[in-house]
């Protein structure tokens, strides 16, 4: 069995839920015999790193730093392997903005989106332009932070009046922010897991706010906030198409072990859109991922023994004949 570090909990704001999906994480590896090393993340990374010698690194980072690719590139320049996708996915994953171009280009549905920084508003003059982005993105409007998880910062402007307060939330967030055609609809997820046969895509996952506006983050993560049906009631060849679209995203990121893709399935006309994609999925006991996985018949245990064989696999991989 090997040395697993388990990197958790960090410096962003989804530091709770990090800490929760590492924590049931490290029991799945102690069953499985691994001895597990338990890493809160912060400025003593590299020396409790190097103090452990540790033969594998699980990433269990939410956020900032850990989904984002800065703790994938300092793994890789300490030569340690580490669970889950590498720099470039995380990075494009991570960043809202870049990850829609890239679906948008590629052809796979997305909403209609514009994007601007704080100095496009401060220096530009783009607020002068918002009567024009109101006017094609038609209301209600969704404004979110550009690299943010959890549903955080996250506002819906249902009027022009309520766009500049919408915009104050997300750049508390973030110095970047999308405007995006707000799609009524069910929320549905797709996790991918690297198996034996390649990327697989797990049953769909509807997640049903209970009494909530929208799957926010206390609806993700506050037990008894959400209905989750694991797999989704869909009409015939829904649930097929939103699996196709979840691996292409996959693909077109770069992914690598594990990840899951939001969609939107519209009430009126039935479109499915690709929202963005999460390179470290949750892994708490409200998670998405790991409840499609469980009705795909992987157990929690042998998802986490997989994530680890990939990283080693991926390190052998890498080194010269």
């Amino acid at each position: 069995m090997s040395r697993v570090a388990v990197l958790k909990g960090g410096r962003s704001l989804e530091r709770e839920v990090s800490l929760r999906s590492g924590a049931r994480v490290e029991d799945a590896l102690e069953r499985l015999g691994h001895e597990v090393v338990p890493v809160d993340v912060g400025g003593d990374l590299v020396e409790r790193l190097r103090a452990a010698r540790p033969d594998v690194a699980f990433v269990a980072l939410h956020g900032r730093d850990g989904e984002d690719g800065t703790v994938q590139e300092l793994l890789e320049l300490l030569d340690l392997p580490y669970t889950g996708p590498g720099v470039s996915a995380c990075v494009r994953c991570m960043d809202k903005v870049l990850a829609k171009h890239l679906m948008r280009d590629r052809g796979i549905p997305t909403p209609d989106f514009y994007a601007f920084n704080e100095t496009a508003f401060k220096e530009l003059g783009a607020a002068g332009a918002l009567p024009e982005i109101e006017e094609r993105l038609e209301f209600p409007i969704v404004v979110k932070p550009a690299a943010q998880g959890s549903a955080l910062g996250i506002k819906f402007a249902r009027t022009p009046a309520d766009v500049p307060t919408a915009l104050v939330a997300a750049f508390s967030y973030d110095r970047k922010v999308l405007l995006e055609r707000h799609v009524d609809g069910r929320d549905l997820a797709v996790s991918v897991v690297d198996l034996e046969e390649g990327p697989v895509a797990l049953p769909v996952v509807e997640a049903v706010p209970q009494g909530e506006e929208f799957y926010g983050f206390e609806a993700r993560y506050e037990i008894g906030r959400s209905e989750f049906v694991c797999p989704a009631h869909l009409e015939p060849g829904v649930a097929e198409e939103a699996q196709r679209i979840a691996l292409a995203v996959y693909e077109l990121f770069g992914c690598y072990g594990f990840a899951r893709v939001d969609l939107m399935l519209e009430r009126e006309g039935g479109g499915l859109y690709a929202l963005e994609a999460n390179a470290i999925p949750g892994l708490t006991e409200t998670s998405l991922l790991p409840q499609a996985a469980e009705a795909y018949g992987l157990a929690f245990e042998d998802l986490v023994a997989r994530l680890v064989e990939l990283a080693t696999l991926r390190r052998r991989r890498s080194l010269p004949a």
